[in-house]
């Protein structure tokens, strides 16, 4: 049986990647490496460059200059063995709907066998939660289940890399909780490496060790989600009830010293503390609104000296 091409190295290693569509720069000297494990969310606004990247990376769009390795491999010449090391979970895919859950996933299993070692059809619905709807025609399925899966699908050849687009458009708390599971199933006992693009700031912060943002064409802030926050705001919020049920709010460059005095001083009386840093969306924001306000350059250094 073969396998996924072997490699040293960084999983992804992009330098000075740039992409022109006509006569507007839509990646201006991106510069990447991800090494391999674990979860990076690439995070930016609409129109930064992010589905550009992952399209090139995925070899879907051929780049106008830079280079670019993917598991070893520039992305425009992977021949299909290089291919079968890759998941892909685009954010919208409507194929196939006359197929029968299970079948699907057979069948798909049927193209990785000559490269890797692909996840046993009942053994990956049983995954992704769908084992009571194995028998159903996928156009029968709600949206949260045809989501499940297009994951099952995209991670059905055991990727040593999963694109991961969107994943969790359409799903309930449940079943966003199953799928978060999933994940760092992947990458904690698979070992897989898992690239994430999401609108979702939220699942970002609770997925990712590593956050990169997208704007102007490059990576403007590359951090872990506490490292990009504190980044955003050196203050915290401290709030608690006093001995006579007041609330009190008082702002602070160091809460622990804060909370440390506060309950040797009164801390028979306080109930009810709460301590709000600033998150990964503050942080998102923050930078996102500098850009637009022409600071691209300030902002970039602030997030830099922060996080170095």
């Amino acid at each position: 049986m073969g396998h996924p091409p072997a490699f040293d190295g960084p999983v992804i290693a992009v330098s000075d990647l740039r992409m022109r569509y006509g006569d507007k720069d839509v990646l201006t000297g991106l510069d990447l490496e991800i090494e391999p494990g674990g979860v990076t969310a690439l995070l930016g606004p609409n129109g930064a460059g992010k589905t550009t990247t992952i399209e090139i990376l995925e070899g879907f769009r051929a780049r106008s200059g830079g280079a670019v390795a993917v598991l070893g491999t520039d992305p425009e010449h992977g021949d299909e063995r290089w291919r079968a090391g890759l998941g892909v979970v685009l954010q919208e895919w409507r194929d196939n709907g006359k197929w029968r859950v299970r079948e699907l996933l057979a069948h798909f299993g049927e193209y990785y066998k000559p490269y890797s070692q692909s996840w046993d059809a009942d053994e990956l619905l049983q995954m992704v939660g769908l084992e009571a709807q194995a028998a159903q025609r996928v156009q029968t399925l709600s949206g949260g289940q045809r989501r499940r899966l297009d994951v099952a699908l995209g991670i059905i050849g055991r990727p040593a890399l999963l694109f991961l687009d969107e994943p969790t458009t359409g799903f309930d708390p449940h079943a966003r909780r199953e799928f978060h599971e999933l994940i760092h199933r992947l990458t904690d006992l698979d070992g897989t490496t898992i690239l994430l693009t999401t609108h979702d700031l939220d699942e970002a912060e609770k997925l990712a060790e590593r956050i990169l943002i997208l704007a102007g064409g490059r990576i403007i802030a590359d951090g872990s989600p506490d490292k990009l926050a504190r980044a955003a705001a050196t203050t915290a919020e401290v709030k608690w009830l006093d001995n006579s049920g007041t609330l009190q709010v008082h702002a602070t460059d160091d809460a622990t010293e804060f909370v440390r005095k506060l309950l040797a001083t009164d801390g028979g009386t306080v109930t009810d503390l709460e301590v709000h840093r600033a998150s990964l969306e503050d942080a998102y924001l923050t930078l996102v609104a500098a850009f637009e306000a022409g600071q691209a350059e300030a902002a970039v250094d602030t997030f830099k000296e922060a996080t170095a």
